[in-house]
């Protein structure tokens, strides 16, 4: 997982997802990728002479976002560096996902890392989510770190399922990798409405995690008659989750986590970091 993609407004909680991406792989030789986009606006495809003026804004505010971009790598040289590190910078004038997809493929990017804001964390009303247009129109493993975020080494990795999907093995070593960056237990999470036993189906999905995961250290746990979204709460809580991991493959249990809290007792969302695992 050497390279890694980090798109930047230049905001609080894009500084905070570098600062979380650079502590979590300090470890680690990869090279950071930070990206500024200026989107396009929805009139470039008029007349000549719009066209004209917008090239003109285009290389207005691409330049402007290059100096963005040098400052930001001279606060990055102030922290203490892995010297394995490598920062790459590109500005780009063009739509957000279309920009990501196109630099994710050409750059073979293992991993992208995006800063979450507001108290709805994900939740698309509040932040039109960049972020969450990311997570379901870009098909590569996401770490979505809220702006309340302050980096810990990840000593336990929750990972909520139901046991109704199967596993791609790419989705889980990615985990196991990011598992093993700061030697983190994987707590493997199923909730039930009533405490239903296990289908024949789920049995075996959950023996052949347990069999994938031999040489993680791992752990499972059930909570029953809570709402899903209080559960993860519950537990995160309990057990001082440090990450969140899920597969982005089961949307409806997926969406219901990340990005439907809306309630003031739910707070995970904002203050700690989901690795979204595709296939």
């Amino acid at each position: 997982m050497n390279q890694i993609l980090i798109p930047t407004d230049f905001s609080k909680n894009a500084w905070n997802a570098i600062v979380y991406g650079l502590e979590l792989f300090k470890k680690s030789k990869c090279t950071f990728h930070l990206l500024n986009i200026n989107p396009i606006p929805p009139y470039s495809g008029a007349g000549t002479a719009i066209r004209s003026a917008a090239e003109n804004f285009k290389d207005y505010v691409l330049e402007d976002s290059k100096k963005e971009l040098k400052e930001l790598l001279n606060r990055i040289e102030k922290l203490p560096l892995n010297t394995k590190h490598t920062f790459v910078t590109s500005a780009i004038h063009d739509y957000f996902i279309d920009a990501i997809k196109r630099e994710t493929e050409e750059k073979k990017i293992d991993l992208i890392i995006m800063g979450t804001k507001g108290a709805s964390g994900l939740k698309k009303v509040t932040i039109g989510s960049n972020t969450g247009d990311v997570i379901t129109k870009v098909k590569r493993p996401l770490l979505a770190v809220p702006e309340g975020a302050v980096f810990s080494n990840p000593k336990e990795i929750a990972f909520p399922t139901d046991y109704h999907i199967s596993y791609d093995v790419n989705v889980l070593d990615t985990l196991i990798h990011v598992a093993t960056l700061n030697n983190a237990i994987i707590r493997i999470l199923h909730i039930s409405k009533k405490g239903e036993e296990l289908t024949e189906s789920q049995n075996k999905k959950k023996d052949f995690l347990d069999d994938y995961l031999v040489d993680v250290a791992h752990s499972f746990h059930s909570l029953t008659g809570t709402k899903l979204e209080t559960a993860v709460q519950c537990f995160t809580e309990s057990r001082d989750i440090d990450m969140i991991a899920m597969v982005a493959k089961n949307l409806n249990f997926f969406q219901r986590i990340l990005f439907r809290p809306a309630v003031e007792e739910i707070s995970y969302h904002t203050e700690i970091p989901f690795l979204v695992l595709h296939e």
